[in-house]
């Protein structure tokens, strides 16, 4: 029973994206069953559009930016947070992951207003801004887990074999964070890739891929818009798929080095015990 209710919640949750694909190549401009045929027209159309093609290049450029931002900001307030012991490190925890609660629109129009009084223009500046501020929460959030276990006495132990605070940032800290790192920096690409709400209060005459699909669909229900949705969700596919590549690499090349680093200390111990072995000396017989 729970095995069907595993496969219907998969079912529910990814048809939506299934249905999105396939009329994406549907040969005729219908959105509706029967299914005339296959056809890469929408996908033409889309490519050849200028409108898509800038958009498309603009939500690459916020969201690597944002990536980067929050990333670098990210990653420092974690270090900050193994650093604080006790209650303080779950207080300032929460007060950096409150803002996930706070509605899209309530963002933006706080960015909007700010962004009015200091006199700053409306532009891709203004969108990637507003994506690492969304977005930091998220990644703070995604690192709280290794924050928690993190075991500061590594870095400690570190320092009184006589490594210096970067020497023990990048040789300790720095790998057993990265895992946690990059999953968060994914979840902030795809996070600042698809926003819509907030952009649309801070972004100028330069649009994104989401504004563009929104704009799209209040004129009229266009097939491209299918293609379209699919070339979003191919990229954030593809992001996952070369973290995951990464992370299965990175995973496999450890086993590799922990396995041959085994193999050398049995073999090390196998030699010692053999010359540390007394030696017997038998006499040689005499032949008569």
């Amino acid at each position: 029973m729970l095995r069907i209710y595993l496969w219907l919640y998969v079912c529910f949750l990814y048809a939506p994206i299934i249905v999105i694909g396939l009329f994406s190549f549907h040969s005729s401009a219908s959105l509706v069953f029967p299914f005339e045929g296959f056809s890469l027209r929408w996908y033409q159309e889309i490519f050849a559009n200028s409108t898509f093609q800038m958009s498309l290049w603009n939500s690459l450029i916020v969201a690597t930016v944002s990536t980067l931002a929050t990333t670098l900001l990210g990653a420092s307030v974690a270090l900050a947070l193994i650093r604080i012991k006790g209650r303080a490190r779950e207080v300032i925890a929460m007060i950096c992951a409150a803002p996930i609660a706070l509605p899209g629109l309530f963002l933006g129009i706080a960015l909007l207003s700010g962004f009015a009084q200091i006199g700053l223009n409306r532009s891709l500046v203004t969108v990637s801004i507003a994506h690492t501020l969304y977005a930091l929460p998220f990644f703070v959030a995604t690192l709280r887990s290794r924050i928690d276990y993190f075991d500061g006495s590594l870095e400690e132990a570190a320092r009184d074999l006589g490594a210096s605070t970067w020497q023990s940032f990048r040789l300790i800290t720095l790998p057993i964070l990265r895992p946690s790192i990059l999953g968060a920096s994914m979840l902030v690409f795809a996070l600042s890739f698809d926003e819509l709400i907030i952009t649309v209060f801070v972004s100028g005459n330069d649009s994104t891929l989401p504004m563009m699909v929104w704009s799209m669909m209040r004129r009229t229900v266009d097939p491209t818009i299918n293609a379209a949705s699919m070339v979003a969700f191919a990229l954030s596919l593809a992001v996952i798929l070369i973290a995951g590549a990464s992370f299965w690499m990175q995973r496999r090349k450890q086993l590799k080095s922990r396995a041959t680093s085994v193999e050398d200390e049995a073999n090390d111990s196998a030699n010692r015990a053999i010359a540390q072995s007394p030696q017997i000396v038998r006499p040689v017989q005499s032949v008569e």
